[in-house]
C-alpha cells in the first residue's frame, strides 16, 4: 500500500486553511494524512475542527515557556513523535527560533495572503496585508506558498495564485477572494511535496515533472 505523506498543521486561529486541507484529503484530492494539529492558543477554533474530524490535536501554549526555543523544542517533540514529515503553518502566529528551521530543513511550508516578496515580513498579517495592498493602489494581489527559512515570509516560493483588485474592494472583500485561492494553493503545494517534485536550488523552487 502506498505510504501517505504525514503532515503536522500548526494553527493559532479559526483554521480555514486547515479545513480546506482536511476537505481535500477526505475528497481524495490530496494524498496526505494529518498526523497532528498543534495550536499555541488554547481554545482556538482550529482545534474544534480537528476534533470534529477525529484528528490528533495538541495545545502547546507559548506562554508556558521561558524562551522561544524551549517552545519550539516542545512543538518538534510532538511533530516527531507523531511521525510527520512536512510541517504546514495554517495561520500560525509565532516566529520560529533557528533551532526549529534547522530541525526541519526544507520541510516547513507557510501560506501568505499576498504575492511575496511584496507585503511580507513582520507586521504583515491578516487584514493588515489587504489594507496595505489597497493603500498601494495595486491592481493585482494573491497568495504565496513558500518554504520557511530564518526570516519572516522570506523562504523560497513554491507557487502563487493571483486575484484582481477591484475598484470597490474593501480589506474584507479582498481577503475573501484571496482566501479562496489560498485554499486551492496550499493543497496543490502539499501534493507537489508528497510527489517529491519540489527541489530547492539557489533559493528557487524547481517543480520537477
Amino acid at each position: 500500500m502506498e505510504q501517505k505523506l504525514k503532515i503536522a498543521c500548526l494553527v493559532s486561529g479559526g483554521g480555514t486553511n486547515l479545513q480546506a486541507i482536511i476537505d481535500n484529503i477526505e475528497a481524495g484530492k490530496l494524498k496526505a494524512e494529518i498526523a497532528a494539529v498543534i495550536s499555541n492558543v488554547p481554545g482556538a477554533g482550529a482545534l474544534e475542527r480537528a476534533k470534529k474530524h477525529g484528528l490528533p490535536a495538541f495545545v502547546v501554549n507559548h506562554r508556558d515557556f521561558a524562551t522561544r526555543e524551549l517552545f519550539d523544542r516542545e512543538l518538534a517533540a510532538i511533530i516527531d513523535r507523531q511521525g510527520a514529515t512536512l510541517v504546514c503553518l495554517c495561520g500560525f502566529m509565532r516566529i520560529f527560533s533557528p533551532f526549529f528551521v534547522e530541525h526541519y530543513p526544507g520541510r516547513v511550508i507557510n501560506i501568505h495572503p499576498a504575492l511575496l516578496p511584496d507585503f511580507g515580513g513582520k507586521g504583515f498579517y491578516g487584514h493588515r496585508v489587504h489594507e496595505a495592498v489597497l493603500a498601494a493602489g495595486r491592481t493585482q494581489t494573491g497568495c504565496t506558498v513558500h518554504f520557511v527559512d530564518r526570516e519572516v515570509d522570506h523562504g523560497p516560493i513554491i507557487l502563487q495564485r493571483t486575484v484582481p483588485v477591484l475598484v470597490d474592494d474593501t480589506p474584507e472583500t479582498l481577503a475573501e477572494r484571496v482566501l479562496h485561492e489560498e485554499h486551492i494553493a496550499y493543497s496543490q503545494a502539499i501534493e507537489l511535496f508528497a510527489q517529491n517534485r519540489l527541489e530547492i536550488k539557489d533559493r528557487k523552487v524547481l517543480i520537477k515533472p
